[in-house]
C-alpha cells in the first residue's frame, strides 16, 4: 500500500480509534459468524451445506456470537492495540476461543438442538481462533509495511547488534513501542541468515559498517548486555563510527539489581565504553562483614555514598543511618532506599563531619560496628581557590573527627573513601587526603579495637563534579565540548564497581592498611569526548573540542602508588594492598593535628605550610 492510500485509510480509521473497542467487537462478530458458517462448510461439503444453510435459524448462531463476544469482553479482548499485537496476545485469544467454544457447546447440547453437528461445535472454536488473529495479523502487517514506506508517524529503523536472548527479549518489547528492526548482527557464524523473532541476522558485528546494510537505519541499538565488558566496547565502538545515532540495553550489573529490563533502551553512558569485565568478590565475606550490623555511611548522598547505600542495602543491615550535610541529597536517598528496600531501618542524620561533637553524640546512640567515610571535598580548581583551610577542615579533621567518635563506641571497622590525588599531590585536596590517611593509620595504632583502613582509587565515572556530565551538557548544546589538555590521561571506574571493591576492602584489609583499587588502564580524555560525541549521533566537526589549559592543582596523569611504595596481592582481582614508606610521617600525626585547626584559620599560605609538614612531597605553587 503506498504512502497516499495509507493516508487516507489512516485519515478514516482515526475517526474510530476513539471507539476501538466497539469496532473490534464488530469485526471480531463479524468473523465469528463467517468461521461459524465455514465450519458447517468444512463439515457437510458444499452441496449439503448450501441445502441446509444454518442461517436458516439465526437465533443459534446469533446466541454463539454473543457468548464469543461475551468471553472476549471478560478477558479484555476488545482493548488490545492491533498494530502491536504479538505472541503474548495471541495466547490471550485462544484461551478466550476455546472458553467461548466450550461455553457455547454446553449450551447447544443442554438446549437439545440436534440440528447442530458436534463436529461443527469441536471445529468451530479454531475456525474462530485462526479468523480473529488472522485479521489481527494482517492488520499489523499492513502498518507496519505502510510505515516503513513512509505512511503517517515513520518509526525508528534500527540494526540490533547482537542475536541471543537478550535481542530476542528486546525485539518483542521495542516491537510494541512502534520500533522497526531492519536485521541482527552477531558474530556468531552459526547465526547468519538465521531469524529471530521473525528478523533476519544479517551478518557480523563489523558489517554495521556497510552501507547496504545500515543505509534505512535510524538507530543502532547494541543488545550484548552478557558479553564479556571488551566485546560490548567494541560493538559500541563499531556502532559510533556509523554516526547513527547508538542505544544499548542495562547492563548485567543493571539487571543485576533489578533498576531495567533487559526490553528496555537507554543512552549509552561513559562507563559502557570502560571495557572492563566484571571482577569476582566474595560474597560470603562481605555478607558477614554487613548482616546484621549497624552501618553509618557519611556523606551518604554524594556519588560513592549514595552507591555505598544501594550496596550495604543488599547484604541485609539491621540499621543504615545515613549522615548527610545536604538536606536535598539525603532526602533523594533515603527516598530511594525506602522504595527498594522498604524493610530496611534508616536514620537520616543532617551532619557535619567538622562537628566532632554532633558525630560523637550520634555514634553514641546509634554505635555503628560498620563505617563508612566518604564525605570530602573534591573538586581540585575549587579547593585551590582561596578554600584550602575548607578543605583542611573537611577532608582532614572531619577524617579524623568521624574515626575518632567511630572508635570511642567500639566500631569494629572504619573506612576512608580515598583518591590517587593522594598521591605526589600537586593540589590541597590531594594533600588533605594523603593527610587523612596519616590520620587513619596513627589511629589503627591509638585504638586496636577497631579496624582502620583506606581505600585509595581514581576518578569514577558520573561522579558529582566529574567531567562527564560537563561533557554531556555541552554536546547537548552542540558545543563546543572543552578538554584541558590534548594528552591528559585519567584512570576510571564505575561507580557501582567502586563501592563494591570498597565493600569487599572492608571484608579482607586489616587495620593500618592502605588498599588500592586497580583501575585498568588509563584514558584519555580527549578521546572519551570524542567517543561521547560520536555516540550521540554527531561528528567533531559538529561538535568541536576545545583546549583550555590545565586547571590550578592539576596533573596531565595521575598516580595510584608513590615512586617508593609497592603493592601486595590480595584473594580479590583488582584490589592490592599498598606498601607505603610513611612511618616517620605516621609519628607526627598527634602533634600535627593540635595545630591543623589554628592553620585553617589562619589562610590559605598557612594551610599549605601545615600541610608540607606531614605531606612534604606536597608540590604546590600557592
Amino acid at each position: 500500500m503506498n504512502g497516499y492510500l495509507w493516508q487516507r485509510v489512516d485519515a478514516v480509521l482515526a475517526r474510530w480509534r476513539a471507539r476501538r473497542e466497539t469496532l473490534s467487537m464488530v469485526i471480531d462478530g463479524v468473523v465469528i459468524a463467517l468461521a461459524w458458517n465455514f465450519t458447517y462448510l468444512f463439515r457437510l461439503g458444499f452441496e449439503r451445506w448450501w441445502s441446509a444453510r444454518p442461517g436458516y435459524d439465526p437465533l443459534v448462531m446469533l446466541g454463539v456470537i454473543a457468548a464469543y463476544l461475551a468471553v472476549f469482553a471478560v478477558m479484555g479482548i476488545p482493548r488490545g492495540m492491533w498494530r502491536f499485537v504479538g505472541v503474548s496476545e495471541l495466547r490471550r485469544l485462544a484461551a478466550a476461543c476455546f472458553a467461548a467454544g466450550a461455553l457455547s457447546a454446553v449450551v447447544v447440547l443442554m438446549a437439545q438442538l440436534q440440528a447442530v453437528p458436534r463436529a461443527v461445535l469441536a471445529l468451530h472454536p479454531l475456525m474462530a481462533l485462526l479468523g480473529v488473529c488472522g485479521v489481527r495479523v494482517a492488520y499489523r502487517m499492513l502498518y507496519e509495511n505502510a510505515r516503513q514506506s513512509g505512511g503517517p508517524g515513520v518509526p525508528q529503523r534500527a540494526l540490533v547488534m547482537g542475536a541471543g536472548e537478550a535481542a530476542r527479549m528486546l525485539l518483542a518489547g521495542v516491537h510494541r513501542q512502534g520500533w522497526l528492526v531492519l536485521g541482527l548482527l552477531d558474530d556468531d557464524p552459526a547465526k547468519l541468515g538465521a531469524r529471530i523473532g521473525g528478523v533476519q541476522v544479517l551478518g557480523a558485528l563489523a558489517d554495521v559498517a556497510r552501507e547496504d546494510i545500515r543505509a534505512d537505519a535510524t538507530h543502532v541499538i547494541v543488545a550484548m548486555p552478557g558479553a564479556p565488558d571488551t566485546a560490548r566496547r567494541r560493538a559500541l565502538e563499531l556502532a559510533a563510527a556509523t554516526g547513527l545515532q547508538v542505544l544499548t540495553v542495562p547492563s548485567v550489573d543493571e539487571l543485576r539489581q533489578g533498576r531495567s529490563a533487559v526490553d528496555r533502551l537507554r543512552s549509552v553512558e561513559p562507563e559502557d565504553l570502560l571495557g572492563r569485565d566484571p571482577v569476582l568478590l566474595d560474597e560470603a565475606g562481605i555478607a558477614e562483614t554487613l548482616n546484621g550490623k549497624t552501618v553509618l555511611i557519611t556523606g551518604a548522598g554524594g556519588s560513592i555514598g549514595s552507591e555505598l547505600c544501594r550496596q550495604v542495602a543488599r547484604y541485609g543491615p539491621a540499621r543504615l543511618v545515613l549522615y548527610e550535610l545536604g538536606e536535598f541529597n539525603l532526602y533523594s536517598i533515603e527516598q530511594e532506599l525506602g522504595h527498594s528496600f522498604p524493610h530496611l531501618p534508616l536514620v537520616r542524620l543532617v551532619g557535619d563531619v567538622k562537628d566532632l561533637a554532633h558525630l560523637r553524640a550520634t555514634c553514641a546512640r546509634w554505635r555503628p560496628q560498620v563505617v563508612f567515610h566518604a564525605a570530602a571535598f573534591k573538586h581540585v580548581p575549587l579547593m585551590e581557590e582561596d578554600n584550602a583551610g575548607a578543605a583542611l577542615r573537611n577532608n582532614t579533621l572531619g577524617t579524623w573527627h568521624a574515626a575518632l567518635a567511630a572508635a570511642e563506641q567500639g566500631a569494629e571497622r572504619f573506612v576512608l573513601i580515598s583518591t590517587d590525588k593522594a598521591v605526589n599531590p600537586t593540589n590541597v585536596m590531594g594533600a588533605t587526603k594523603r593527610a587523612a590517611e596519616l590520620v587513619v593509620s596513627h589511629l589503627a595504632a591509638q585504638h586496636p579495637r577497631t579496624r582502620f583502613m583506606a581505600v585509595r582509587f581514581g576518578n569514577v565515572l558520573g561522579s558529582s563534579g566529574s567531567v562527564i556530565p560537563k561533557f554531556k551538557e555541552q554536546i547537548a548544546r552542540g558545543g563546543p565540548v572543552t578538554v584541558t589538555h590534548p594528552d591528559i590521561i585519567r584512570y576510571f571506574m564505575t561507580i557501582p564497581e567502586a563501592a563494591r571493591l570498597v565493600l569487599q576492602a572492608a571484608a579482607i584489609g586489616d587495620s593500618g592498611q592502605v588498599l588500592v583499587l586497580d583501575m585498568g588502564e588509563p584514558v584519555r580524555i580527549v578521546d572519551l569526548a570524542r567517543q561521547l560525541i560520536r555516540l550521540a549521533g554527531m561528528t567533531p566537526d559538529e561538535v568541536p573540542i576545545v583546549f583550555s589549559g590545565l586547571r590550578p592543582g592539576e596533573k596531565l596523569f595521575e598516580e595510584l602508588l608513590a615512586d617508593d611504595d609497592t603493592t601486595l596481592p590480595t584473594p580479590i582481582q583488582r584490589l592490592r594492598i599498598a606498601r607505603l614508606n610513611d612511618a616517620a610521617a605516621r609519628e607526627r600525626v598527634g602533634a600535627w593535628l593540635q595545630r591543623c585547626e589554628a592553620a585553617a584559620r589562619e589562610g590559605d599560605a598557612a594551610v599549605r605550610e601545615c600541610l608540607r609538614e606531614l605531606v612534604p612531597e606536597f608540590r604546590s605553587g600557592g
